[in-house]
């Protein structure tokens, strides 16, 4: 098994502690879950998403370009 170490702003550490909380699981559990599902989901349906936000914000990275 390999650990991961990964660095979130306080902001998104309070907003996964309160998500944690309310499924009553500590918030590394809740991070190894959602990842767990991310992995599993089929690629398709990944690479769809990924495709409609995109495109949703295409002006915006042109603009930010």
């Amino acid at each position: 098994m390999t650990t991961f170490t990964i660095t979130l702003s306080d902001e998104r550490v309070k907003e996964l502690q309160k998500i944690a909380e309310r499924f009553r699981v500590a918030p590394e559990e809740l991070v190894r879950v959602s990842l767990e599902d991310l992995l599993t989901r089929p690629l398709d349906e990944f690479q769809k998403v990924i495709e409609r936000v995109l495109v949703k914000n295409a002006d915006l990275y042109k603009r930010l370009a």
